[in-house]
């Protein structure tokens, strides 16, 4: 018969061989994420977290940061990653933070980001405008003047973006200055104004981009229609004409996971997640729509990215294993 002592040392053997074999990568480690104050950029970085928590990662709230101050505390080691890194429109930013040499970015978390400037349907077939340039027509530059002073209103790009620098270049590089004003703030606010102009069935101008609830309540094709641009101009000095030979100003984007590149290095499930996920560009409008109806609290941005992971739990876990696989 075997002894007692043997038969406890077999169950202590085992019970910690199963311990060690359910012990995850992220265990003991700590994140922090980063976004900007932009609300509708958190579903994304909630469905980044869920996945490092699903690692064993000690997930910390996430920080909102304005972009630039995002780039410098990741490349300083002060956070861990950003999932709404925009390539190209960051690149400058990017680099001026230290670029490759300081950062983890592999994959395409989301791609196919459409940006530019839009008018109202109504009044483009009514007047024949689809260029921006046809703003140079002080007649045409009057109908959008929402301040008399005989210049188009443009709905523009908050301080600090990225968009905006790419609008004021185009500015002076189509001679528009004398023909449009560019109008700076907080975007959600001044976006807002916009639509309730449209909505008492005033003309409308204005710089938007996707994924964002804003085409899902004036939607192109059928309310409003994107402007083109008369030739490429755009400050990192790309080609923005389209495959199609549309131009629409800004280059298509994606969306994109950044990290700390030592800290990547030493935690490889999480460098090989953060190479892996994809979120379709529909379900983060979709998610930015219910955002614009009042779900905007950090308790309904959980439940929001919680419902999409368990209505794609396949491809989730799938992720995850990948993940796990990468730090053995």
């Amino acid at each position: 018969m075997r002894s007692s002592k043997f038969i406890t040392a077999g169950l202590a053997l085992a019970v910690s061989s199963a311990v060690m074999a359910e012990s995850l990568p992220g265990e003991g480690v700590e994140v922090q994420g980063l976004q900007s104050p932009i609300a509708e950029e958190t579903f994304q970085t909630v469905v980044v977290n869920k996945g490092l928590e699903a690692l064993g990662y000690d997930v910390s709230p996430i920080r909102e940061v304005d972009y630039s101050a995002s780039y410098t505390a990741i490349a300083n080691g002060d956070a861990t990653f950003m999932a709404v890194n925009w390539d190209p429109l960051h690149n400058q930013m990017y680099d001026n933070a230290g670029g490759d040499d300081a950062f983890y970015r592999k994959g395409y978390y989301i791609e196919g980001a459409a940006q530019g400037y839009l008018v109202d349907k109504k009044t483009a077939e009514e007047y024949g405008i689809d260029n921006i340039e046809d703003f140079k027509d002080p007649e045409i530059a009057k109908l959008f003047d929402t301040n008399n002073d005989g210049k188009a209103d443009l709905t523009g790009c908050q301080a600090g973006w990225g968009c905006e620098g790419v609008i004021e270049y185009q500015l002076d590089e189509f001679g528009l200055r004398d023909s449009i004003n560019h109008n700076q703030g907080q975007y959600a606010a001044i976006i807002s104004d916009t639509i309730a102009r449209y909505d008492a069935g005033e003309p409308i101008f204005y710089y938007t981009w996707t994924p964002y609830w804003v085409s899902g309540r004036l939607v192109p094709g059928k309310d409003v229609i994107w402007l083109e641009v008369p030739y490429s101009a755009n400050p990192n000095g790309t080609d923005t004409a389209l495959p199609n030979g549309k131009n629409y100003g800004f280059d298509i984007n994606s969306e994109r996971i950044v990290a700390n590149k030592e800290w990547a290095e030493e935690n490889p499930a999480a460098a090989k997640l953060f190479e892996i996920m994809k979120l379709p560009i529909n379900a983060v409008s979709a998610q930015n729509m219910m955002i614009s109806q009042g779900e905007d609290s950090p308790e309904a941005m959980e439940r929001h990215a919680e419902s999409w992971i368990k209505a794609n739990q396949a491809k989730f876990d799938a992720w995850i294993e990948e993940a796990k696989a990468a730090a053995k």
